[in-house]
């Protein structure tokens, strides 16, 4: 409830519009574009050291960041008081929370290495959603994490994670070499799941330096991709591993390790448009901020009444009312999502999540009265939401999820729909099981067990990580009936718990 008090600002909220963000923060405007600026190179440089494309995005797949006073109120949005910024990939539309605030201890964590890292991790699966191997994942993340932006605007890579000194230098032995290799981290202690960021940063920057190792770590990717175990495919790829970790060490003991430097003329930020946010949508900011970090347990009716005071002050404000829905939308009030988003949608037509969240409680509303279910309007709802802006991934998700619920049998331009979905959101795990779920079904188990890769090797999969390594085994096995079987157990368990 605190995050719903205002607070005393200290400036008012403004927007700042790139080509891959929109950054809403109280800071003063001229700082706030210095910052947009830096995540913009940040950004740039990255896709010139991974030689990646850089595609123009639709407003739709910008990156939503909000940028807090301090790492106390990203811990409260959170739930943690640890937390120093966190990211949210999905469909519906990618967020992070990060903080302003800069660490002057290089020992401890700063909410833009935090960024960074989460950052990265959304830019390597839009680059190549492939089974990343744990180690890989975090050990790529931690490697672009530490980013240095100079003053002549260039960016420097590869600059050691202090904040992981003490895994590097005293607890590497936590993990066998073999174990990180094996992408396993089923049944890990905390010690050991941390040595994951530790020795895979460790790993990845010695492959990326070490000449005489060129072109290994893209063979061990390689073969884990046609199905070999990661194991299996780090022997045939590194050779002796014993070897492998001699090599590290005599690596770690050097007194300087190499770096790599984006030159500035090569990094371009792009434009940067600032506005101050209207008074509805500075007054309904907590409520979004709130509703996109995801309610925790009895949040959600607080925050839906937050929304309605505010929407009450501001009856017309189209983004105060869309905010008003998704807020009712979380209290499961569907008759009030649909009164809000005809509201919003009658203020502004072109409002997408409008006629999304529309869509969304249609649905809902359909499978409490079957009888009386119009699946065309629902269709034809989602539909809008999809000619306002056809890359965005949740309506194309939505209209597939259409048919599912409605036990029909989904249109080939449903099904090319969802799989378009998935590029666009290669981040979001509901759409890519659901995108994998119908591969099986169309028996296209190669393309499969490609798609299910980034979940099968998920270092944060938790208890769900070993399930997960099962059904890969069931895909790449080739028997898709047992696969979607336990697909569907699993989707049934998550149904029952929510």
């Amino acid at each position: 409830m605190l995050l719903l008090t205002p607070a005393p600002a200290l400036a008012a909220w403004h927007e700042a519009r790139t080509q891959h963000y929109f950054i809403y923060s109280e800071q003063n405007p001229d700082v706030l574009r210095d910052y947009a600026t830096r995540l913009e190179r940040y950004d740039s440089a990255v896709r010139v050291a991974r030689k990646m494309a850089d595609p123009p995005l639709s407003d739709a797949n910008r990156l939503i960041v909000y940028v807090l006073r301090d790492q106390e109120s990203v811990g409260d949005l959170a739930g943690s008081s640890g937390v120093a910024g966190f990211y949210r990939g999905q469909a519906s539309g990618s967020v992070a929370f990060v903080n302003s605030e800069r660490t002057k201890n290089k020992l401890d964590l700063d909410g833009e290495v935090v960024f960074f890292h989460e950052y990265l991790h959304h830019l390597m699966l839009q680059e190549r959603p492939v089974a990343y191997p744990a180690w890989m994942r975090e050990g790529y993340a931690e490697f672009f994490a530490t980013a240095k932006i100079g003053a002549d605007g260039s960016v420097t890579f590869g600059a050691a994670p202090d904040y992981r000194g003490y895994e590097l230098h005293n607890n590497r032995d936590s993990v066998s070499l073999r174990w990180l290799l094996s992408g396993s981290t089923d049944k890990m202690s905390g010690n050991e799941f941390v040595s994951i960021y530790s020795q895979g940063w460790l790993l990845t920057h010695y492959l990326a330096f070490e000449p005489s190792r060129r072109g290994q770590v893209s063979r061990y990717l390689q073969g884990i991709q046609k199905g070999e175990s990661p194991l299996k495919s780090a022997e045939a790829a590194f050779g002796d591993l014993k070897q492998l970790g001699r090599d590290l060490d005599k690596y770690l003991a050097r007194k300087t390790l190499p770096v790599q430097t984006i030159p500035a003329a090569q990094i371009s930020p792009g434009p940067i448009a600032l506005r101050p946010l209207a008074a509805g949508e500075a007054a309904i900011m907590r409520v979004r901020m709130r509703t996109d970090a995801g309610p925790k347990d009895g949040e959600a009716r607080y925050i839906a009444a937050n929304a309605r005071d505010t929407a009450a002050k501001f009856p017309d404000d189209p983004v105060v009312l869309v905010a008003l829905a998704a807020a009712e939308l979380r209290t499961k009030r569907y008759d009030k999502v649909v009164a809000a988003a005809d509201r919003a949608i009658a203020a502004n037509p072109r409002a997408l999540k409008a006629w999304v969240y529309k869509g969304r409680a249609m649905m809902e509303l359909a499978k409490t009265n079957p009888a009386a279910a119009d699946w065309t309007g629902i269709r034809g709802t989602i539909a809008k939401a999809n000619r306002l802006d056809p890359d965005a991934a949740e309506p194309l998700m939505l209209y597939f999820q259409s048919f599912v619920e409605q036990g029909a049998r989904p249109s080939p331009t449903a099904v090319e729909g969802l799989l378009y979905a998935l590029e666009m959101a290669p981040f979001d795990k509901t759409l890519r099981v659901m995108a994998v779920r119908q591969l099986l079904v169309d028996r296209k188990i190669d393309q499969a067990r490609a798609a299910f890769g980034p979940i099968a090797y998920d270092p944060h999969g938790g208890k769900s990580g070993q399930r997960n390594l099962e059904i890969m085994g069931k895909i790449a096995a080739g028997d898709g009936p047992a696969a979607i079987a336990m697909l569907d157990e699993d989707e049934k368990k998550q149904r029952n718990k929510d």
